[in-house]
C-alpha cells in the first residue's frame, strides 16, 4: 500500500505490474541519460567560447541528431507496444467477477456461482477501528484467489467510475451502459487496496 513516504511505485502483486515497473525503469533510464547529455552540452556551451569550424555546417552531425532520436523513440515504443498487447489479451479465466460502480460504493457478483453478489461500502470515519485504513477499508471485501487467471467485467449505473488496484497494474473504466473487461493474475497473497480514480 502506498503511504505518504512512498516515492516509487507500490510493490507489484501481479506479473503485469512487474512488466510495467520494468518498462518504467527502462524509460526512466533513457530519460536520465538524455537529461545528463543535454545538461552537459548546455554547460559546455556556456563556458566554452571556442567554435569548431567543421561543426558550423556539418551534414554528418545533422544526420546523427536526426537518426539518434528516432532510434531512441523505437527503443521506447517497442516495449510499450508489447505491454499494450499483453494488457489487452484475455486468456482463459478460471473466475469471472462482475463489478458495478455506484455513486459511493461498488457491487460485486461472482458470475460463475449462483446468487453470489454483495455490496461493498466504504467504512465511515466514525466507525473505524485502529487497524482500519481511512477512506480505503470497506465493510465487504472482494476476496479473490491468487495464482488464478481472473477476469473482471465492469460497468456503472450512474456516472463514469474507474476500477483501480495500483499494485495489480489494473485500471479500467466503468461506463454506464457499457461492459469493459480485463484480466489479471495475482501472484502473492495479501490485502490490496484500490480507489475509484
Amino acid at each position: 500500500m502506498s503511504t505518504w513516504k512512498t516515492l516509487l511505485l507500490q510493490d507489484s502483486s501481479s506479473p503485469l505490474m512487474e512488466q510495467l515497473m520494468f518498462f518504467h525503469d527502462h524509460t526512466l533510464l533513457i530519460l536520465i541519460i538524455i537529461t545528463i547529455l543535454v545538461g552537459q552540452l548546455l554547460v559546455s556551451m556556456i563556458y566554452n567560447k571556442f567554435t569548431h569550424r567543421f561543426l558550423i555546417d556539418g551534414q554528418l552531425i545533422e544526420m546523427v541528431w536526426t537518426i539518434l532520436p528516432a532510434f531512441i523513440l523505437i527503443l521506447i515504443a517497442l516495449p510499450s507496444l508489447r505491454l499494450l498487447y499483453i494488457m489487452d489479451e484475455i486468456y482463459n479465466p478460471l473466475l469471472t467477477v462482475k463489478s458495478i460502480g455506484h455513486q459511493w460504493y461498488w457491487s460485486y457478483e461472482y458470475s460463475d456461482y449462483q446468487n453470489m453478489e454483495f455490496d461493498s461500502y466504504m467504512i465511515p470515519s466514525t466507525d473505524l477501528k485502529s487497524f482500519n485504513f481511512r477512506l480505503l477499508d470497506v465493510n465487504n471485501r472482494l476476496i479473490l484467489p491468487y495464482n488464478t487467471q481472473i477476469r473482471i467485467i465492469t460497468t456503472s449505473l450512474d456516472v463514469i467510475h474507474s476500477w483501480t488496484v495500483p499494485s495489480l497494474g489494473i485500471k479500467i473504466d466503468s461506463t454506464p451502459g457499457r461492459l469493459n473487461q480485463t484480466n489479471f493474475n495475482i501472484n502473492r497473497a495479501g490485502l490490496l487496496f484500490g480507489q475509484c480514480s
